[in-house]
This record gives C-alpha cells, structure tokens and sequence, in this order.
C-alpha cells in the first residue's frame, strides 16, 4: 500500500502546501518541520515554475520570490535529503509539467525516489495525456496524484479507477486561491468518485479556514490548504514557522473534532 494511501487510514487527512524556497529553502525547511509537529498527513511542495497557470496571485507572487532567490529543482532536492533526517510523512511535490520535462522526465521522477518524495502532482497534465509521466512513476514507485474538476463530469469514474495515492478534487473552477465560499456540488463528485474506487479523496483550491477545511474534510477524506499558508509565509518571511505551525494546528483541531 502507498505511504500517500495510508496517511488516510485513522483520520482525516490535512495537506498543507508551501513553496519551495520563499522566502529561502532554510524558511521552507523549517515550515514542514513545523508543519510535521502540528499534525499535517501529508505536504505538498511546489517547485516553483515562471508561469504557474492553475495558481492564483498569492502562490505565483511566491514563485516569482523563490525564483528571484535563486531557487533551483536540485537545491529543492538537496533539502528533501536534508528534512528526509527529521521527517517521515508522505511527501509530494506540486509543480508543472514543463519542469520536469526541462530536468528530464526520468531523470526527474528517479532522483525523486531516490530522494524519499512519495508523489507528484502535475495539475497542467491532462488524464488523457499523463500516460509519458504515470509509467515513469510506477516504475520508481512515485503516485502520480490524479486530479478531478467540477468539469470532470462522465472522466470522474474513469480517473477515480485507476488513481493512485488519493484523488485531489478541485473544489471551484479558476485557480488557487481562497475563496468566501464553495458552491460546487462536491457531495455528488465524492459519491461518483467512492462508486469507482476505494482511492482516498481530498478536496483543495479555495479553502482558507479550519472551519471551511473541516466542512470539506467531513463530506471527502481529507482536506488541501496553500495559498492561506503561502499567505502567512508572505507575511512573516523568515519568521513564518511558528506561524506556519499555528495555523496548521488549528485546521488539524477542527478536523478531529
């Protein structure tokens, strides 16, 4: 069974996600750690990309920040081996298609094993077109992280089939960021999803709150949070982990509750 599946088995998850070397890798290093401490399942680390297309202003201004420091895919890698020291929970890493074409999509998703990352998350790669990554990754034992729309309709049954690790539903159509409120029907993608498969499902994009996360995580398996997160390491640069840590301890109260 997938380190990624698991995380799911005794409660619902929380995912948080963060980008990788805003606004420095040491920040970055020293969130997840904190992340870890506070009760996180999984994390979600972005590699940052020049033209993030699903993100919303908050995590692309990260990306430009990381970029303009100097942030590369192989000193991300370097400090996976260094927080691999202290830090057990399933690892994925959220980044786009073009990045690890540019690295090599073997060379890429092999270094990634080798490193102790658990999946990969690839949101400009459609399901028809991720057969070139997902072989790859079962060679080398990395989930490809599926991701589902509200546009999904008559495909959700299909993704759901043959998803590995969990299955990341969209929460509202347009990209990241947080919203006041999520109108989707998610209850009726959640039941197509459970009628096809037992892959866990986690809801994100848009969710700001612990009240919000625990509403998503009571209706799926879990719940995804970025760009409140990125917000609070905008805010707090090199002081951020504390604060990191505070608020992801609050969603993980909500979500036992």
């Amino acid at each position: 069974m997938s380190k990624i599946k698991e995380a799911f088995s005794d409660k619902k998850a929380f995912i948080p996600f963060i980008t990788c070397g805003d606004p420095d890798l040491e920040t970055t290093k020293k969130c997840v750690i904190e992340m870890v401490k506070n009760g996180a399942s999984i994390i979600e680390l972005g590699i940052p990309f020049s033209d993030p297309t699903a993100e919303g202003p908050v995590i692309q201004e990260a990306n430009m920040r990381a970029l303009s420091a100097g942030t590369t895919t192989d000193k991300i890698f370097d400090m996976v081996v260094e927080l691999r020291k202290e830090v057990s929970i399933p690892l994925a890493f959220m980044t786009y298609a073009n990045v690890v074409y540019s690295y090599g999509s073997e060379r890429f998703i092999k270094k990634c094993s080798e490193i102790g990352m658990d999946g990969l998350i690839l949101p400009d790669v459609p399901y028809e077109e991720k057969e070139e990554f997902s072989e790859i990754c079962e060679k080398y034992e990395i989930d490809l992280i599926s991701l589902i729309a509200p546009t999904s309709n008559d495909r959700i049954a299909k993704i759901a089939g043959d998803a590995k690790g969990f299955l990341y539903i969209v929460s509202s159509l347009g990209v990241t960021g947080m919203r006041s409120e999520i109108n989707t029907d998610l209850e009726s993608m959640v039941a197509l999803v459970r009628e096809n498969s037992d892959i866990p499902c986690a809801i994100g994009f848009g969710i700001s709150k612990p009240e919000q996360a625990a509403k998503m995580a009571a209706i799926s398996d879990g719940a995804i949070i970025g760009s409140a997160i990125v917000k609070i390491v905008a805010e707090y640069g090199k002081d951020a982990p504390e604060h990191v840590g505070e608020f992801v301890r609050s969603v993980r109260e909500a979500l036992d509750r």
